[in-house]
């Protein structure tokens, strides 16, 4: 069979492996944002395998994503050569009818054929697969060959933080690496910690005239995240600043993040009036948060600057019952609690002071469809990183931090102590309302829209 192939002995498959385009479009769905599962259904694989591909290549795709050239014979035109072939035709037939070189077709019928009993069957699955197989170009990776640029590598992401005098820092006790994504509430590894993209350009600095001395800073992500790609222990990512285990495409993180917000509720759709703060009754909202997922919600109106808060309680079951996942937020600072606290709190205001609400792009108001139905109250979300857009709720929390501190339990406090604490924002008197209270001002406008009513009708 080797003589008669031009090939060398090749291990039998059993089962094909999925072919490589099938892992192609699954990592193009990722780069587009879908989760793992959602991606290897949409590409005819199971969820499982998906979640397999993602977690062994540490959500880096390891082939080329761009699809190949016409050059090579594609698993469609191998499907068309076993059915023409089956069907008796001969090799310059087959070849006219794909427009390829008859000694291509010639070629593929005798190298990539099934070899079982001592025959040439032709099976465009089997074909596809040692076409894969003997494609692979591996080579070997550079962190691997160079010793010298690998240490250079390790010491700048993972070196010892050291005293002035040269003697290392201990640091805090590193605890054991699991692999779980993005650890949080634990003591990270002290390291020096360079990024990829800082190793990469001081290799040219630290070594202008020496070639060999040269890494990309994909091959360095590669190194770290496809299992074994490189030299470097997986472990390694803890010294990244993100200590992610697993590499999150741009997309998903984006999509993950702003699900919420579509273009109809953006800040720029928000009416001119709330801009130049003429017209009360244009809210500003967010959460402050404190330990053990506590939080308290704060409503403040952009042209009296009142404030009101959100009592936001634990929900029946918190710390007794396990958490589900797409379960409720038993911490009370869920999305459906916030929606509910909005409404109960901003209902007790007249209609006229219920315009529109601004909030920061956080999942607790993931519900804001159905509070707008509730209230009639209109939400609109500030850009990303945008903490300007909502200055006179950024303002207040910075005021309420001196009630509610970080780094304390706001669980702790009733709705009667919210409410008090709010009075006395509410009754300080402020130099952007001509040292007027914000409770004054807000008082005033009801009076004056009710006179101006009368006029009117009179």
């Amino acid at each position: 069979m080797t003589t008669l192939t031009g090939r060398p002995a090749m291990r039998s498959p059993g089962r094909p492996p999925i072919r490589r385009d099938v892992e192609r479009a699954f990592w193009v769905k990722i780069a587009e944002g879908l989760t793992s599962e959602d991606a290897a259904i949409a590409c005819g694989v199971s969820g499982p395998v998906g979640s397999r591909w993602f977690r062994e290549r540490g959500g880096m795709p390891s082939i080329q994503l761009s699809p190949p050239s016409g050059r090579y014979l594609s698993f469609e035109e191998r499907e068309e050569i076993a059915l023409l072939k089956a069907q008796g035709e001969g090799v310059r037939e087959i070849a006219r009818r794909l427009s390829r070189s008859p000694s291509t077709i010639s070629r593929e019928l005798r190298r990539n054929a099934a070899t079982r009993g001592g025959q040439l069957n032709y099976r465009a699955s089997i074909a596809q697969w040692k076409a894969e197989l003997v494609a692979r170009r591996p080579k070997t990776p550079k962190l691997v060959a160079n010793e010298r640029l690998r240490e250079y590598v390790q010491d700048r992401l993972a070196g010892d933080i050291r005293f002035p005098d040269g003697t290392p820092v201990a640091g805090p006790q590193e605890p054991q690496w699991k692999g779980r994504n993005k650890p949080r509430r634990q003591d990270r590894r002290w390291a020096t910690s360079w990024s990829p993209e800082q190793i990469s350009n001081r290799l040219k600095a630290d070594f202008p005239d020496d070639d060999s001395m040269r890494i990309s800073h994909e091959a360095i992500y590669q190194a770290l995240y496809i299992q074994g790609r490189g030299a470097l222990k997986r472990e390694l990512v803890t010294c990244l600043r993100t200590g992610r285990a697993l590499r999150v495409p741009r997309a998903r993180s984006r999509k993950r993040a702003n699900g919420h917000v579509t273009a109809d509720v953006m800040i720029s759709e928000r009416p001119a009036e709330a801009e130049d703060r003429a017209v009360p009754g244009h809210w500003e909202g967010d959460l402050i948060i404190g330990t053990g997922r506590s939080a308290i919600g704060t409503l403040v109106e952009r042209t009296t600057r009142f404030t009101m808060l959100l009592h936001l309680p634990r929900m029946d079951g918190y710390g007794v019952e396990p958490r589900v996942k797409n379960g409720p937020a038993l911490a009370g600072r869920g999305a459906e609690a916030v929606k509910d606290a909005i409404a109960t709190t901003i209902t007790t205001l007249p209609e006229q002071l219920r315009r529109s609400l601004t909030w920061d792009r956080g999942k607790e108001l993931a519900q804001h469809a159905q509070l707008r139905i509730d209230t009639g109250l209109q939400v609109y979300f500030a850009d990303p990183h945008s903490p300007w857009q909502r200055g006179t709720n950024e303002n207040t929390n910075g005021l309420l931090r001196q009630y509610f501190p970080k780094g304390t339990d706001l669980s702790r406090w009733q709705a009667d102590e919210l409410e008090a604490v709010a009075l006395a924002l509410n009754n300080r008197p402020r130099k952007t309302r001509g040292w007027k209270t914000p409770a004054e001002a807000l008082n005033e406008h009801p009076l004056s829209v009710q006179q101006a009513g009368v006029a009117t009708t009179g």
